[in-house]
């Protein structure tokens, strides 16, 4: 899904997309806030519920994006067309130059967003620096022109196909609120450099060396240089990788150019890091196994033929590499350990995650819950927590027999499980 670029980066159209039964809106934890800020800001869950199902047919069109207000025409159920506006705050220059400091200040932060992801803890440090990054209660305003003061199927339709879009680029979020793509990483460049500058240290006077035919003429001083290598009669010729000559025996062009795509990305986030500022202070993550590292580039979006021979290739059916695959979208190693790893928590956890349990279900908000080791299955649907070592709740939902990650982890178990049912409740 790709928006088309009108104005310089000030705003995309992102063509209509098709019907999607069946599906859920919001995969991501961004996706799910926005539509969160819808459900707090209608009146009528009746119109949130009937727009849900106008976007589900296919009844927005081209979506256009700009600081502050996204635009759609929402064809109603007779099929007239209505324009429908949502518009949002626009963040004040204020608020962007704390969220810039923030950024640039740390690389992860850098990292995620050139991988066009907004992690949880980034929207947490915005707040802590008083910048709502998220849209919260009343954060979404509609107008529309069937003449509704308040949310309307329309609008609503609106937003819930902005949740899709979204899902595949949150910087549509970030220019909602006021800055593009291109603006904001140039921004972002202009501060790495001021601050590698700033840290630089001061340079010293070279010294003025001896000349190398002085040094190698004082044998006693150093070693001779080696003796030259032989010399050859042709240059060889480099392996061909497309075009009507075959390629070389056993080597594989395409999975090739996947692995160097793969490569040169890893290496544009990692010299995004150590770039940044601070660097030197961050942790340094566990290395991948090769389980985990084959999982990461079944997740990048292989052709289909690599993704074969991954799944080949590492001992498991593709359903089992799949599910892998959808763990590690919602928190990479942590997600993936989480799936395989079954453990008994230690009593005072257990504790701990029981009375925030009996909490959040004398408010009527969480089902009854069966314990098993670090798994909590809700009675009575296909629903599940799964506790991990870190000390948080992963949400898990039953598929065709097998449990399926069904979102990214929250600190407090009641939350997970609220979004787990809300988003099933959607997809009904």
């Amino acid at each position: 899904m790709t928006g088309h670029d009108i104005t310089g980066g000030t705003e995309l159209t992102f063509a209509a997309l098709p019907p999607e039964p069946g599906q859920s809106f919001a995969r991501s934890w961004w996706g799910r806030a926005w539509l969160k800020a819808l459900e707090d800001a209608a009146l009528d869950g009746r119109q949130v519920k009937s727009g849900r199902k106008h976007a589900r047919a296919g009844a927005v069109g081209a979506v256009s994006v700009r600081p502050g207000r996204i635009t759609a025409l929402v064809r109603d159920r007779d099929g007239t067309p209505y324009r429908s506006d949502v518009m949002v705050q626009e963040l004040s220059a204020a608020d962007w130059d704390r969220l810039l400091d923030l950024v640039a200040d740390r690389a992860g932060h850098i990292a995620a967003l050139l991988d066009h992801d907004i992690p949880p803890h980034l929207a947490e440090d915005a707040l802590a620096a008083g910048v709502e990054l998220l849209p919260g209660i009343g954060d979404l305003e509609p107008a529309c022109g069937c003449g509704a003061w308040d949310h309307c199927p329309h609008t609503a339709a609106l937003c819930h196909q902005v949740a899709r879009i979204l899902d595949q680029d949150p910087f549509v979020l970030l220019l909602i609120r006021g800055r593009g793509e291109r603006e904001l990483l140039d921004e972002l460049q202009a501060r790495n450099s001021a601050r590698a500058t700033a840290h630089a240290p001061e340079p010293s006077a070279a010294p003025s060396g001896v000349p190398a035919r002085e040094v190698f003429g004082a044998g006693f001083l150093v070693p001779p240089l080696p003796d030259a290598p032989p010399s050859v009669e042709a240059v060889g010729r480099p392996p061909v990788l497309s075009g009507d000559t075959a390629p070389a025996p056993g080597l594989d062009a395409e999975a090739l150019e996947f692995l160097v795509a793969d490569a040169a990305a890893r290496a544009r986030r990692l010299l995004a890091e150590a770039l940044a500022p601070g660097h030197e202070r961050s942790p340094v993550g566990d290395e991948l196994s090769l389980w985990q590292d084959t999982v990461r580039l079944a997740a990048s979006g292989p052709p289909a033929d690599v993704a074969a021979r991954l799944a080949s290739g590492c001992g498991r059916d593709r359903a089992g590499l799949a599910q892998a695959v959808q763990a590690w979208g919602h928190g990479g190693p942590a997600a993936l350990s989480v799936l395989e790893d079954a453990w008994t928590p230690e009593a005072e956890d257990l504790a701990r995650a029981g009375a925030q349990l009996t909490a959040a279900r004398e408010g009527g908000t969480v089902p009854v819950l069966r314990a098993s080791r670090n798994r909590w299955t809700a009675v009575g649907s296909d629903t599940q927590l799964r506790y991990g070592r870190d000390g948080r709740w992963w949400p898990y939902r039953k598929e065709s027999g097998r449990w399926q990650p069904a979102g990214p982890c929250e600190d407090d178990p009641a939350a997970a499980l609220a979004a787990l049912l809300t988003d099933g409740s959607q997809e009904a």
